[in-house]
């Protein structure tokens, strides 16, 4: 039994030993672990503690953009053309290190006050929202070990690629959860303190009482704008519980106002919509000059053109944040309109012509199946003022504003170039009172087909040659350019450089070349190099060749009446500053009349042309009779040509252009025109309706703005 108590002793003894061994393991992994917090706890406050201190106390001075509007559009006559008009909407500005899983909780809570449209959605937009959340599936995308062998940068594409079709077609299922995607989709559209619209006013909903504003640029917008107004009950709801949506705002933003509604509506140009923001092609362009991605800018035609002076400043606000919270707000400048253009345009005339045109284009395109367009141009040939644009075009049973195409689409115009080419002849060596046999003219080759006159109209000179338009007269002012003398029945030896010099000769007078005029895209006509030129040098001396727009029909006209000067179009005198009244402000940049060459032709040459243009609306002339009592000189035209026009099941039907280029009045012209009506009859009025119901309304308005 002693023996027993020797050994429970000893066991306790080992029991005890173990114990107190387990303890000092325990205590001194309980000392190293304090140990290690200490030393890492001195590290972080003697060595790191300064630099976190300042990064917990950085002030983070930024500073967000707030839209003004662009420059307005003034007439000749002061007349605003393109207005602004304030529009209600939400935006949404986002604060630097807002977190995605932030802003879906605003964009939930703000959809439950707005009701917005989705249309403008696409995939890839609501891949990125399921993935922002749902940040834990998305980190599942990719494994750990295919994130090893990836670039940062290309995690995420990944991640977007690998979203389940079944949770993309989700939420396109779920009109409550697609809104919010919408909203998301919104506020993810720009950088931080960059203001995004949400959702704004349309604002050709909105009426002043019971008269309906202007026309607005929502017309113009892209398919993203909105097609869900903005309405009052919405901001109500919104503005009361702003303190619930941290970054969203409610602001007056602005859109384009045309008291003129659609008259010049696509030569005055758009603007981008905040969700298409500056034009990609140029981004180096805006971002170098302080534009923000999200920028509206001009995005055709007149307010392409000048972007410069139509930007706006805009309002500034400087937001200062202290360790990522924000701790002030000041508004920094108030912004500013952008500078005001004072336009060439009589927007009264302009009305009244684009009357004129849609009018008789219907009752011409009633008679003509093929005929679906009509041009005219109206200028100050002294000064190269552009006072009406106007182009119609046939939509089915809808006419449409073409002005565009009256400097970006070219037709043959006819016997219209004949001054152009009595005044090559000149420059030539021609005598004035050349006369020629106006009869047929019979090549070898030609199968016995002569060319020819509309009628053999015996010997004439220069002005009977205009005067009657003599086709052979100027075929034989070609061939004499060209040093070949007719021969009946014999070879028409024209070669490329013939047909060369003839264009480089009317490229004096704006034929065949740019205008110059300041807008964009403007052609400069169609113009082939055939290898062999025989008869086509006789068609070109015709009009029946090359093709020119109703511009350079318009500046041809004005170097005529001008006495030899070609002057640069232009639809834009002056840039001002802007007032906050309703007339245009100081000058900021005047733009002087530009002379881009003289013809080298003499006075008495441009003289004796100018009375064989006379001659033409005289009696006797192609023209005699159209104009009354008013003094107009010009020219006719009629080109032989083919349907190139919108349907396509007509192209190569054979039909013909007609035109008329003029000026008024012969004595000391002030206006020079061109009118060009497309594919219809050689015998139909509208060729001589048009010109003549023009020039009527312009000294109408002329004799009224006298009075004034």
């Amino acid at each position: 039994m002693g023996e027993k108590q020797h050994q429970g002793a000893a066991e306790q003894k080992k029991m005890k030993r173990r114990n107190a061994w387990r303890i000092n393991l325990f205590f001194f992994a309980v000392f190293s672990l304090f140990a290690g917090l200490v030393i890492k706890l001195g590290v972080l406050q003697i060595v790191n503690g300064e630099d976190y201190k300042k990064q917990a106390n950085r002030t983070e001075v930024k500073t967000a953009s707030y839209p003004s509007p662009r420059g307005k559009m003034y007439d000749a006559r002061g007349r605003v053309v393109v207005d602004n008009e304030s529009v209600p909407a939400i935006v949404y500005t986002s604060e630097s290190g807002v977190k995605a899983e932030d802003k879906i909780k605003v964009a939930r809570k703000l959809a439950t006050y707005i009701k917005m449209d989705t249309d403008f959605l696409r995939e890839r937009d609501i891949r990125d929202f399921w993935l922002a959340s749902h940040p834990k599936e998305a980190d599942k995308l990719i494994s750990k070990a295919e994130q090893k062998n990836l670039k940062a940068k290309d995690v995420y594409p990944l991640q977007v690629e690998r979203v389940p079709k079944k949770e993309v077609k989700a939420i396109e299922k779920d009109d409550e959860e697609k809104a919010v995607a919408a909203i998301y989709r919104r506020f993810t559209g720009g950088y931080a303190f960059e203001p995004q619209v949400v959702k704004a006013m349309d604002p050709n909903e909105e009426k002043k009482g019971d008269e309906k504003v202007a026309l607005l640029d929502e017309t113009k917008e892209s398919k993203q704008t909105s097609s869900v107004s903005l309405t009052y009950e919405e901001i109500s709801l919104v503005s009361e519980h702003l303190d619930e949506l941290p970054g969203v705002n409610v602001i007056n933003d602005w859109t384009r106002k045309y008291p003129y509604e659609k008259t010049l509506y696509n030569v005055l140009g758009g603007v981008t919509t905040p969700e298409q923001g500056i034009i990609k092609e140029r981004e180096d362009y805006y971002m170098a000059r302080g534009y923000s991605r999200n920028d509206r800018v001009g995005k055709s035609y007149l307010e392409y053109q000048y972007e410069d002076f139509l930007n706006p400043e805009k309002a500034t606000v400087q937001y200062t944040q202290v360790g990522g919270k924000l701790l002030d707000e000041i508004k920094r400048t108030e912004g500013r309109r952008g500078l005001d253009l004072a336009l060439t345009f009589d927007m009264e005339l302009q009305k009244e012509v684009d009357k004129i045109v849609e009018s008789e284009l219907r009752s011409a395109s009633a008679r003509n199946y093929m005929m679906d367009r009509a041009f005219v141009v109206m200028m100050d040939p002294n000064t190269g003022d552009v006072l009406a644009m106007s182009g119609k075009k046939m939509d089915g049973r809808d006419v449409t504003d073409y002005a565009i195409g009256t400097f970006t689409t070219q037709y043959e115009m006819g016997s219209v170039v004949k001054g152009a080419t009595v005044l090559s002849g000149y420059q030539d060596g021609m005598s004035h009172n050349q006369s020629y046999l106006d009869t047929g003219l019979y090549f070898a080759g030609t199968g016995g087909k002569p060319k020819k006159s509309y009628k053999d109209l015996g010997w004439v000179n220069d002005l009977q040659a205009l005067q009657k338009s003599s086709n052979v007269y100027m075929f034989q002012v070609a061939m004499r350019m060209a040093g070949i003398t007719y021969q009946k029945n014999g070879p028409l030896p024209a070669r490329p450089e013939h047909l060369q010099k003839m264009r480089n000769y009317y490229a004096q007078f704006g034929l065949g070349v740019k205008t110059g005029i300041d807008l964009p895209q403007e052609s400069s006509g169609m113009q082939t190099h055939p290898k062999t030129v025989g008869g086509l040098l006789l068609d070109e001396a015709i009009g029946q060749y090359d093709t020119y727009t109703p511009l350079q029909v318009a500046q041809y006209m004005s170097t005529i009446a001008n006495g030899g000067n070609r002057i640069q179009p232009r639809v834009v005198k002056s840039v001002h500053f802007p007032t906050n009244k309703e007339e245009v402000g100081p000058v900021v940049k005047k733009y002087e009349p530009k002379v881009l060459n003289t013809i080298n032709n003499s006075k008495a040459d441009i003289d004796r042309v100018k009375m064989g243009l006379k001659m033409v609306t005289s009696t006797g002339g192609t023209a005699a009779g159209r104009f009354g009592q008013h003094d107009v000189a010009g020219k006719t035209g009629t080109a032989q040509t083919f349907y190139y026009g919108a349907n396509r099941s007509w192209w190569g039907n054979a039909t013909y252009n007609l035109t008329f280029g003029g000026y008024y009045p012969s004595s000391n012209p002030k206006v020079a025109f061109s009118v060009v009506t497309p594919y219809v009859s050689d015998k139909d009025p509208v060729i001589k309706t048009i010109p003549s119901k023009i020039v009527d309304k312009y000294v109408e308005l002329q004799k009224k703005y006298e009075k004034q």
